[in-house]
């Protein structure tokens, strides 16, 4: 009977996240957690001789959060320059899941069109060993570039 080994689950540590942004990659080493979450649009359909509500996948959408130390001016500035100038900026997100431990491989994601919804202007706080933020974006489309090997 085949089982999944400890060695080859995948420790939240090991991985990478990069943004693309006006064709400049740079790393975004201050990520502490990242999650993105595709979501189906369904419409509720009836039919004839049938009593119950059957669902048809209409659509989908994209969103995500990501919890970064207080590091970067970054997502800031992007949110700044819509509100001065109306320019809004939307980017790519690469993730990368690469744990040499494991015998899974490498999975690499690319959130396309990514879309900040807030961030924190400022922030101060005297009872934090190290200031952090929460950020909640949007995007528009993924690519699988590597999957995960099948495990025996």
């Amino acid at each position: 009977m085949a089982y999944l080994q400890a060695k080859d689950t995948i420790s939240g540590q090991e991985g990478r996240a990069y943004t693309t942004i006006n064709g400049v990659v740079e790393e975004m080493f201050y990520v502490k957690t990242l999650e993105a979450t595709i979501e189906k649009e369904k419409a509720e359909i009836k039919t004839l001789g049938r009593r119950g509500t059957q669902h048809k996948a209409t659509g989908w959408s994209g969103s995500g959060s990501m919890t970064i130390y207080y590091t970067t001016s970054k997502f800031r500035k992007m949110m700044t320059d819509y509100i001065s100038k109306g320019k809004d900026t939307y980017f790519d997100i690469t993730i990368v899941n690469e744990d040499p431990t494991s015998s899974t491989g490498t999975q690499r994601i690319i959130l396309t069109g990514v879309n900040l919804d807030s961030v924190i202007i400022a922030k101060l706080d005297t009872e934090s060993d190290a200031l952090d933020e929460d950020i909640d974006f949007t995007f528009e489309g993924v690519e699988i570039k590597d999957s995960f090997n099948a495990l025996q």
